[in-house]
């Protein structure tokens, strides 16, 4: 194997266990040709989950790991144990240059700790962010900073921008993806100093492989007016878990609506095509994989409870920043920017 084409991946993070991690990885093995794995975790385990997916073994290396980081665990904890954890040990196998990126459905705080100590943040960036796809009524659209920042300054949010941008870029197929900072109004006077600061900084950058777009308001998120919305962790996080919420909600009241009497039965099957493809285009298995942006190296975050589809989404959008090399078009906006700011 080569790292370039080489996906470490933590087969012991996740809700549902090692069985749905190596399903996931062995749907993602057959979806995206050529893309071989580090499987980390307990040996013994992981090889006799293998005899359930013949393909994966050549495909495979198992990277023993003896210990696991739990769900509550603090991010503190469990930086002290990071060498002998699946979690640890993945990340730190980016590090060495085996694997070309990690993916883990476990602690997103462990692992937003440890892929921060291990990896450290690109030349340039103040902070790392957590940025993650998102459905709209258009395409998917990047949102960032999702809670590893709760508190930002202009300079945070700019980089968020351009992170952002290049992330849209790869994993959206954009040439110049449209830019919006989230805020409580569209005119320009709305916002705090920093927000307003920031957009002024984002206005002047013309060269710019990206289209400034100025505020988004939060019922606009799901419009597709715009491909990257900005924020600072705290109002990102709060912005993300209002939608999934809503996204529940939803399908809670069709689910009720639709079993409510033998007509609306009735009425369910007839618009079954139409429910299912407001399902699929709901489902966070569909958009999983938050990306920690700003780092010398790629880590992604599975949702802990993704399906194996969940799993195979997260490992393909890994694949594709890959691919696509986007530390390398990250560096280079940044650069770019900054010349342009001198």
């Amino acid at each position: 194997m080569t790292s370039g084409s080489r996906i470490a991946v933590d087969a012991m993070g996740g809700d549902e266990g090692l069985a749905v991690m190596l399903a996931g990885v062995a749907r993602a093995r057959r979806r995206y040709e050529g893309t071989e794995f580090l499987l980390v975790g307990d040996e013994d385990a992981i090889r006799a989950g293998l005899d359930n997916h013949p393909g994966l073994s050549a495909a495979s290396e198992v990277v023993h790991a003896p210990e696991i980081v739990s769900s509550e665990e603090k991010p503190s904890q469990a930086i002290r144990r990071a060498k002998t954890t699946s979690m640890g040990i993945a990340i730190d196998l980016v590090k060495q240059g085996r694997a070309a990126a990690a993916v883990s459905s476990g602690n997103t705080g462990a692992l937003m700790a440890m892929s921060k100590l291990s990896l450290r943040t690109m030349a340039g960036i103040d902070r790392p962010a957590l940025a993650a796809l998102l459905p709209s009524l258009e395409t998917d659209l990047v949102m960032l900073d999702l809670g590893a920042n709760a508190e930002c300054d202009m300079r945070n949010l700019v980089e968020f921008a351009v992170m952002g941008a290049a992330y849209a870029r790869t994993a959206l197929d954009l040439e110049k993806p449209r830019v919006a900072l989230l805020n409580i109004g569209s005119e320009e006077q709305k916002g705090t100093d920093k927000v307003r600061d920031a957009a002024a900084k984002l206005r002047g950058a013309v060269h710019l492989p990206l289209a400034f777009k100025g505020y988004i308001e939060g019922d606009r998120l799901s419009r597709g007016d715009v491909d990257v919305v900005v924020c600072d962790g705290f109002s990102g996080n709060i912005a993300l878990k209002t939608a999934e919420g809503t996204a529940r909600f939803v399908g809670d009241l069709l689910k009720r609506a639709f079993s409510s009497s033998l007509r609306s039965k009735v009425g369910f099957l007839i618009s079954r095509p139409a429910t299912e493809l407001l399902r699929s285009h709901l489902d966070p298995n569909n958009h999983n994989g938050a990306v920690f942006l700003g780092l010398n190296g790629l880590v992604v975050k599975s949702h802990g409870g993704a399906n194996e589809v969940g799993v195979a989404t997260a490992i393909g959008l890994a694949a594709k920043m890959v691919r696509d090399d986007l530390t390398r078009r990250i560096s280079e906006d940044l650069q770019n920017f900054e010349a342009e700011a001198a």
